[in-house]
């Protein structure tokens, strides 16, 4: 079958629990990372006027069980380009459903998805109670999908193909069954990974390279540090192990812990775990976001450490967040004494062209000078330097993503429909030379699969392309959590006698 193709995709797809989204201009694209950390988790009204079917029915498809999942398209000289053409007028590649159908049907890696979230190969409730949705290039949005094998998804997928699909928790039941449930409160929500969000636009007002959807390889170190401080937490303060960070497409990056101990946490263990890792707030009547009681909590301490360097190259040299008298004059809202303040901007209106660098050096410089002027104690003024470093610094988290257990997140490998890029992983080991806008598009990938020089049909297409370091990143990271749940179930079972032999 080339690779473009799918038996008779329905124009318009019969779905249940479809709720339209608000069809605002140009929405979609610029809100997707926010609204994928902000779905809710209660019922959606169905709209009347598409035609409701069961899962079964879209399933019935006896041509693609030809197709293995990652179904080799080798060309053959009568075979057409892997690549399908965009329709005419449709810049936005991430939406145009025929790439979309060619992706998943030759690209997305469902096998280790599915593995990944049934931490097991062959399915659990794991999987077939976890909820799924999906956002349709018409903007429709599917809430409580299940399925029971990756095969099922993936032919879901290739159907109706989403511009991206959510994970959602395991429930008590499967989520298809829920409205034939007698008694409501037991379709509820058991496990689901934890989850952590950065978003590049809650730097905006530190950084001055872009804003809003824009990033480049300057701004994009705010989240590496975000990466780099929260990991460290993660893996050393709470000992979770199974930690996956994945870009979101565009502007962030979202973590997923898949520990067990991580997936049974009820909503206050989330909280509190959020809480914890949560510093930067509003601000008070100064603007001061950090403010904080000392002795320094050993977790600040060492993020501390870990940033002190980024906040000279980074933050001070790279975005020179002062340059300007309105940044200038935020800076000097942050230090405890007005008699400072006041020398600090009589020095900066004799010399206005002085550098985030200097000036940072400048406090220090005039508090020696005009120390005896000022009720200001060294301490003072060395704690208010290092509240100041963590406000440029620090992760910025949407924390509302990680407290709620029946929250939705955007799915690793989805293609995000303003930029056409993969949702890829990111290599923990290697984070800080990562590159987002190196990261491959949907089209860049299809273009790969056709120009790949061999003829060996044993090749699986993700193999052809630049997508497959990421992949084979992931099912590295799946095969990890699969072994670990395999030696406690073993465990598990010598404890309780089960298969002993006397």
């Amino acid at each position: 079958m080339p690779h473009a193709e799918s038996p008779n995709p329905p124009s318009s797809p019969p779905v249940n629990d479809i709720v339209m989204a608000e069809a605002v201009s140009g929405a979609l694209d610029e809100q997707a990372e926010s609204q994928n950390e902000t779905t809710q988790s209660s019922p959606a009204p169905a709209v009347s006027e598409i035609e409701k079917a069961s899962l079964e029915d879209m399933f019935d498809d006896d041509d693609m069980d030809d197709d293995d999942e990652f179904a080799s398209s080798a060309q053959t000289k009568t075979q057409a380009s892997s690549q399908p053409e965009p329709k005419p007028g449709n810049s936005n590649v991430g939406k145009d459903a025929e790439v979309l159908r060619a992706f998943y049907q030759r690209l997305f890696p469902f096998k280790y998805l599915f593995q990944w979230l049934n931490h097991s190969p062959t399915t659990t409730t794991d999987f077939s109670n976890r909820e799924l949705a999906f956002v349709l290039p018409n903007d429709a949005y599917i809430r409580y999908q299940s399925f029971n094998s990756a095969e099922e998804l993936r032919k879901q997928c290739i159907q109706l193909t989403p511009t991206r699909f959510e994970i959602g928790p395991v429930y008590s039941a499967n989520p298809r069954d829920r409205k034939t449930l007698r008694n409501a409160s037991a379709f509820r929500p058991l496990a689901k990974e934890l989850v952590f969000d950065i978003d590049m636009t809650d730097y905006d007002e530190i950084r001055t390279c872009c804003s809003g959807a824009s990033i480049c390889q300057k701004c994009w170190q705010f989240i590496t540090m975000a990466i780099k401080v929260i990991d460290k937490a993660l893996r050393d303060d709470f000992g979770f192990k199974h930690i996956l960070w994945v870009y979101s497409g565009r502007r962030g990056a979202h973590a997923w812990i898949s520990d067990k101990r991580a997936r049974e946490m009820d909503d206050n263990k989330r909280r509190s775990i959020a809480g914890y890792l949560e510093l930067l707030k509003g601000g008070d009547k100064t603007g001061k976001k950090v403010n904080l009681k000392r002795p320094l909590h050993p977790h600040i301490d060492r993020s501390l450490k870990i940033l002190n360097g980024h906040f000279q190259t980074d933050v001070l040299l790279e975005q020179d967040p002062w340059a300007s008298p309105e940044r200038a004059a935020h800076l000097l809202q942050l230090l405890p004494d007005k008699s400072l303040t006041a020398a600090l901007q009589r020095k900066w209106d004799s010399t206005p062209n002085r550098s985030s660098t200097q000036k940072w050096a400048d406090i220090d410089a005039v508090a020696s000078v005009s120390g005896s002027l000022s009720n200001l104690t060294p301490e003072t003024l060395v704690q208010a330097k290092q509240d100041i470093r963590l406000e440029y610094t620090y992760p910025r988290l949407d924390a509302e993503v990680s407290k709620k257990l029946n929250h939705l997140l955007k799915s690793p490998f989805v293609i995000h429909p303003g930029t056409g890029r993969v949702c890829v992983p990111i290599d923990v080991r290697r984070f800080e030379v990562f590159e987002p806008e190196k990261v491959p598009t949907v089209q860049q990938l299809l273009s790969e699969i056709d120009s790949w020089p061999g003829t060996d049909d044993k090749t699986q297409d993700w193999q052809k392309t630049s997508l497959k370091p990421y992949i084979e990143l992931f099912r590295d990271h799946v095969n990890a959590i699969m072994k670990e749940e395999r030696v406690a179930e073993k465990r598990g079972r010598e404890e309780s006698g089960e298969g002993v032999e006397f």
